[in-house]
């Protein structure tokens, strides 16, 4: 079913306390919060290391059903072992991310930016050992990767090319490599991380998300911007400019002093 699922990038950010979490609530408590008002959200902790099960168990029962988790995967594998010899790890890695079960939404493998040269034979052997069933997104952080073998081996893998806004990609812009799109704003090259987009900003990609979605495709869509709850605000944007239904806390309903749109 054609859908754009919405969130951010991560959730544990302290400096949204006070936004998205009220004073004083736990830690342990803000996913079920989050998961209140987007129905996604990009996990940011699978990157930097392997969750144990017990954690994993804990992000799956603590939202409820029909919400989706992206993994982002492990930076062992791509930034160390540069997608070489990964048999092992890819194991390891999955032993516990498959427990999210119905809940698991697309792997985000994010190549570092010092792998300068294209590989297509690497890639293609690294996404023929992921497990079947499981949808796969590469995110390229040097623009030598947009190239058309490259995009060849995504395609035949029905992999999705990672849509961001930190790396030029080549113009005309690539076209989708999978059934589903992946999108990610990281707040701009210049601004990275903190900058806001505003309403205006984020029309254009709203319009050709919306075309994507009356074709009857699906879009993940995920603000990593996220100082001074940047993130929040674009996402709160694209979702009413999308149609795509969030639950906006009473308390965020305007933006806090000083976080004016458009400074992405």
């Amino acid at each position: 079913m054609a859908a754009i699922h919405l969130g951010t990038s991560g959730y544990v950010y302290k400096h949204w306390k006070g936004l998205l979490y009220p004073t004083g609530l736990p830690a342990s408590r803000w996913l079920p919060r989050y998961a209140r008002v987007f129905t996604t959200v990009e996990l940011n902790a699978t990157f930097y290391r392997l969750p144990t099960v017990e954690a994993v168990d804990c992000w799956r029962d603590a939202v409820p059903p029909g919400f989706l988790f992206a993994c982002k995967g492990s930076r062992f594998l791509t930034h160390m072992k540069k997608l070489t010899d990964v048999g092992q790890g890819l194991e390891r890695y999955y032993t516990p991310v498959l427990r999210l079960g119905r809940k698991l939404g697309p792997v985000l493998w994010q190549l570092p930016p010092h792998m300068t040269k294209p590989d297509p034979e690497r890639l293609d052997r690294f996404l023929a050992a992921q497990p079947r069933g499981v949808q796969q997104v590469i995110e390229f952080r040097h623009p030598a990767w947009y190239h058309p073998e490259v995009l060849e081996v995504l395609r035949r893998h029905r992999a999705a090319l990672c849509e961001h806004d930190l790396v030029q990609a080549p113009e005309p812009a690539p076209k989708p490599t999978a059934p589903f799109r992946y999108v990610r704003f990281h707040g701009g090259a210049s601004t990275r991380y903190a900058g806001r987009y505003g309403r205006e900003a984020l029309k254009p990609a709203a319009r050709d998300l919306k075309a994507w979605r009356a074709r009857g495709h699906t879009a993940w869509v995920y603000f990593n911007n996220d100082l001074h709850g940047h993130a929040l605000l674009d996402a709160f944007d694209l979702a009413e400019l999308l149609d795509v239904p969030v639950h906006v806390p009473p308390e965020m309903d305007r933006p806090p002093a000083g976080m004016e749109p458009g400074t992405a």
